[in-house]
């Protein structure tokens, strides 16, 4: 991502209208009702509309993403209307977003981040050790599919799509136990009471990028650099490019079972990050720090701690 400290040049004329593309889900629609307030806080005098689209992944719900392409199915729609000038930007939470973006695409800007943590979803139980055998816990995610067998291996693990009012219903109509979800969501759309437990860093590692909102826009609109740049957290966009530097360095996508983790320490960052089978019987943990100024390096030094470790072993089997 081109950091937009370095394009910090002086907005000679602000733009008259600004449109983002954005998925229809409600979670979607309050991300980009949040960069629209503060677009037009930072511009009065913009006019900043909202495109509300709906992508594949919001169609395929009866099928897990791994299985139908990926997260990228919640992108590609976006990208069009950027590439065909029906939007300017499109925001997108940042673990949607593939590890290579097309080209012609860029990241110019990430948002601060909210709580990056998992959450224990349950109207019965109050976290997840005390759930009992057989329970049915529901996550579309491989990551803590994986991390939750490693731990938990007693319990069953079920498929669970739709956006996060879907899922909510399905947990109160009794087909799960409990479910995990991301508890920035939640807390986003004013649902933080649902969360009976957040799950620690340490016991369930997060999405790459989870509860930081991104900002993209064509390549060729260099116009916008400058404009968009007050956007940008720093802080949360290194950890990001960390956290995304090991996930590509690694080939990940959702059909890989990985997580990571930065933090910034004053001038450092110190990230954690994991792979794993799907069954969580083999999983690599590793942790480590260096400069905040190379974040895709430090990434991909904690890939390669990885792969000397057996991460490669790992990967194969989920071919």
């Amino acid at each position: 991502m081109n950091n937009p400290s370095h394009n910090q040049n002086i907005i000679t004329s602000t733009p008259s209208k600004l449109v983002i593309a954005s998925r229809e889900s409600p979670l979607a629609m309050w991300q980009a009702l949040h960069i629209q307030s503060r677009l037009q806080t930072l511009y009065p005098e913009t006019t900043v509309e909202i495109l509300g689209m709906t992508t594949t992944g919001d169609q395929i719900l009866d099928t897990p993403l791994a299985k139908v392409g990926g997260k990228g199915l919640f992108v590609k729609e976006l990208e069009t209307a950027l590439a065909d000038g029906r939007a300017d930007l499109a925001v997108h939470s940042m673990k949607d977003v593939p590890m290579n973006l097309p080209d012609g695409f860029m990241l110019v800007a990430t948002g601060e981040r909210e709580d990056p943590r998992d959450a224990f979803v349950s109207n019965d139980f109050a976290a997840l050790e005390d759930l009992p055998a057989g329970s049915i816990v529901g996550t579309s995610s491989l990551r803590r599919q994986s991390q939750l067998q490693a731990r938990l291996p007693h319990l069953k693990i079920e498929s669970l799509r739709g956006n996060l009012q879907t899922r909510l219903r399905k947990l109160d109509e009794g087909q799960y136990a409990a479910i995990i979800l991301a508890a920035a969501g939640l807390i986003r759309l004013g649902l933080e009471a649902r969360i009976r437990s957040a799950i620690s860093p340490e016991l369930s590692i997060p999405a790459v990028g989870q509860g930081a909102l991104g900002i993209e826009i064509c390549s060729n609109r260099q116009d916008l650099l400058s404009v968009l740049a007050p956007l940008n957290h720093a802080d949360t966009q290194v950890c990001v490019e960390a956290e995304r530097g090991m996930s590509r360095a690694l080939a990940g996508s959702c059909t890989v079972p990985l997580g990571a983790y930065a933090v910034c320490e004053a001038d450092n960052i110190r990230i954690t990050g994991f792979v794993a089978s799907v069954d969580g019987k083999q999983m690599l943990v590793e942790t480590v720090s260096g400069s905040r100024n190379h974040p895709e390096a430090l990434g991909q030094a904690l890939a390669a701690q990885l792969r000397a470790n057996g991460a490669d072993e790992i990967l194969a089997l989920l071919d």
